[in-house]
């Protein structure tokens, strides 16, 4: 008989790696978006069985609020954005990516950069419509206001995250990479929700350490390419088939990583972090609803046991 520790611990394999995607792509801090999964899923062992028809539903509005909650104290601290030049700098086009990673924890991408300028509610119905896709009726059980709006904060979100990325200091692929376009709301939804799917489907089957799973996501002719940080050491040669990749992928950014999503221009990025330290930068090339290809840009001086 499956006990409720049993259950628990499936769950949690089940939805961890995407409570904390969500929470990261609201919050733009590891430590703090590891730190809401906990919440969350400490919230969920205590849950009546009858609240969780939908565990993902229910975990994204618990995690949706703890968000709202860690924005609205991070406020009344009067904590500031970074050093705007230190963001730029992270964004701009000259920056060799091999050196990104070494930026740490200030790696920060043009979509961190301007997110900085949206109050709390703009930041979360954005993220939640644009990015995973969730209805405007579901945002609004998050936020506690009217569908419409929640319609009008991502609107207004986006006209701001638009104005940022008009401005000098960002480049045009940054620009790409936001969507930056005055006809957003004509993007094919479509592909962006078959976007997020991959990614939903990759860093799941990554984080659990699941071969089988990450085969289904890679195309049967998937190849993959690595190259460590500052010449730390040689450049391995490319691989060119799926379980050559998937093999490779498990072992740098399999089970111990914590991986989150991050835009990419033109392509879908993947963040890998270990022990709240990024050590990798993967950025995938999607062909229809498979990856065709990854390329990884790997930090091997940070320690993975």
């Amino acid at each position: 008989m499956e006990t409720h520790g049993d259950r628990f611990a499936a769950l949690w394999g089940a939805h961890r790696a995407y409570v904390v995607d969500l929470a990261f792509r609201m919050l733009g801090d590891i430590a703090e978006a590891e730190d809401v999964a906990q919440e969350a899923f400490l919230r969920l062992s205590r849950a009546r069985a009858d609240e969780l028809d939908n565990v993902r539903g229910w975990l994204t509005v618990v995690t949706g609020r703890l968000c709202l909650d860690t924005m609205g104290s991070a406020r009344a601290r009067r904590e500031q954005p970074g050093d705007p030049q230190l963001l730029n700098s992270a964004v701009s086009p000259d920056l060799d990516p091999a050196d990104r990673v070494t930026l740490d924890d200030r790696v920060q991408s043009a979509l961190a950069m301007v997110l900085q300028r949206l109050n709390p509610p703009e930041r979360v119905a954005f993220i939640l419509h644009d990015a995973f896709a969730l209805p405007f009726e579901e945002i609004a059980t998050i936020l506690g206001r009217p569908p419409g709006t929640c319609r009008q904060l991502a609107r207004r979100a986006r006209a701001k995250i638009a104005g940022a990325a008009a401005g000098p200091t960002i480049g045009a692929a940054d620009r790409a990479a936001l969507g930056a376009d005055p006809g957003i709301d004509a993007v094919d939804r479509a592909t962006a929700s078959t976007h997020r799917a991959i990614l939903d489907r990759f860093i799941a089957a990554c984080s659990g350490g699941d071969l089988d799973a990450l085969l289904t996501v890679l195309a049967p002719d998937a190849w993959g390419s690595a190259t460590f940080v500052a010449g730390s050491l040689p450049t391995p040669p490319d691989t060119r088939s799926a379980p050559d990749v998937a093999s490779n992928l498990l072992r740098y950014f399999g089970s111990g990583a914590t991986l989150v999503s991050h835009p990419a221009p033109g392509t879908v990025g993947v963040l890998a972090y270990h022990n709240r330290l990024l050590y990798g930068i993967l950025v995938l090339t999607v062909r229809g609803d498979r990856v065709a290809g990854v390329e990884a840009v790997v930090d091997p001086t940070i320690p993975l046991v």
